[in-house]
């Protein structure tokens, strides 16, 4: 999975540190305190040529009865992937999930590499909006959109 357009500085200022898994060199983890999304995970970012990209591969214990992801698994991902892509311009984004709307588009299995783009909309002194697509291996299986507020150090 290492590619050579990666760099060996995180993708924005904050709580990351480089990836301990071979299979993740290049990427980082955000050493944030999130029990949940550390028991789901784990999920990584990093900055490529195109920008901030977010990775997971998940395992059989995030399937559903039906041997797909659950989506609850996804959308954790994606919750994740908005503070990323908010984070993208250089500094950590602290906050809170305000609204996340997301279409279930395809899916997505266990071994498969998700990764998640997207864009922010608007940045406001207190809410961030922001949109991104989860692919499974480069295919579409997960749009989101969702704001969070800013939470800022005292």
């Amino acid at each position: 999975m290492t590619d050579p357009m990666t760099t060996d500085t995180p993708p924005f200022a904050g709580k990351l540190e480089a990836a301990t898994d071979p299979d993740w060199a290049g990427w980082y983890h955000w050493a944030g305190n999130d029990p949940f999304e550390d028991d789901v995970g784990p999920f990584y970012v990093r900055r490529d040529e195109q920008g901030v990209v977010t990775g997971f591969r998940p395992r059989p214990k995030n399937c559903n009865a039906h041997g797909s992801i659950h989506g609850g698994c996804l959308m954790t991902f994606g919750d994740f992937s908005l503070f990323m892509i908010a984070s993208a311009t250089g500094e950590e984004m602290s906050g809170v999930t305000v609204t996340f709307n997301c279409e279930f588009v395809g899916p997505a299995r266990a071994g498969q590499l998700l990764e998640a783009r997207g864009e922010v909309i608007r940045a406001g002194r207190s809410l961030v909006f922001a949109r991104g697509l989860i692919t499974a291996d480069g295919e579409p299986s997960l749009a989101f959109s969702g704001t969070f507020k800013r939470i800022h150090a005292r």
